[in-house]
């Protein structure tokens, strides 16, 4: 497909990343292969995650095409940037379309980014996975590549307010590909890629620069001052019902 978009978008995001002096900790980018479908799944603590991700296979020449909020497609900022980036819209209450429309994507040898978790993580380590992942590698026939993030979350995420200062670390490090066919048992691959995940997170963490104690960017178990996992999920539930209390105040 022609991308008259995606180029200068990676060029202005690479030029702001110099204006910021962003210093990337890029691991195992050979992982990501330079033809051929792929699943990249990655991990989500923030909202730049999709650019951050995406650089994370920049160094192999490949353009993620991203399965995001279908809100974002309809927005008068981003919807033409996402539609000129050919990423997917997901529509939660159709979202049998945007699963299609992916598998069509990796079946012309596409790259397809998606967040297992769905949402992004409160207590930056990794919730539980949908398994929307592993069947969409294994109907595509095409492996999957995990990446981690780390160090996107004190840029801009829920609760905190956004914050670009200058000489951050960001790292990206991305697994070796992992194989899943329709044979496989789906809950148990999805629960083999958590695994896998949690353990690239922990290298990650603690192969950081920074891991100030108490830092609110910290995950708890790390002495930091994020919530612990339970009280993340409590926070979700409380941010859901707020959400459903709006809509039903609107359809009124």
């Amino acid at each position: 497909m022609r991308d008259l978009v995606y180029p200068p978008v990676i060029g202005f995001a690479k030029t702001a990343f110099k204006v910021l002096d962003v210093r990337f900790q890029l691991t195992g980018t050979e992982n990501v292969p330079r033809t051929g479908g792929a699943v990249i799944a990655l991990n989500h603590i923030s909202y730049v995650d999709f650019v951050l991700g995406g650089f994370g296979a920049v160094p192999s020449k490949r353009l993620v095409r991203f399965m995001a909020k279908e809100v974002l497609f309809r927005n008068r900022y981003s919807g033409p940037l996402m539609r000129g980036m050919h990423h997917i819209p997901v529509d939660r209450a159709a979202g049998m379309a945007s699963y299609r429309e992916a598998l069509r994507y990796l079946g012309q040898g596409e790259v397809v980014g998606v967040f297992p978790e769905a949402t992004i993580s409160r207590s930056f380590e990794l919730k539980e996975f949908k398994s929307g992942t592993v069947r969409m590698a294994a109907a595509a026939g095409v492996p999957i590549i995990p990446i981690i993030l780390w160090g996107t979350q004190r840029m801009l995420t829920k609760d905190h307010p956004r914050d670009f200062s200058r000489h951050r670390t960001i790292a990206i490090t991305v697994g070796a590909p992992i194989t899943v066919t329709r044979a496989d048992d789906a809950a148990e691959a999805t629960a083999q890629l958590h695994s896998t995940m949690s353990g690239m997170l922990d290298r990650t963490i603690r192969a950081h620069p920074e891991q100030p104690a108490g830092a609110w960017w910290l995950p708890a178990s790390y002495g930091g001052g994020a919530p612990t996992p339970a009280e993340a999920e409590r926070l979700d539930q409380e941010e859901l019902a707020r959400r459903a209390e709006r809509r039903t105040k609107e359809d009124r």
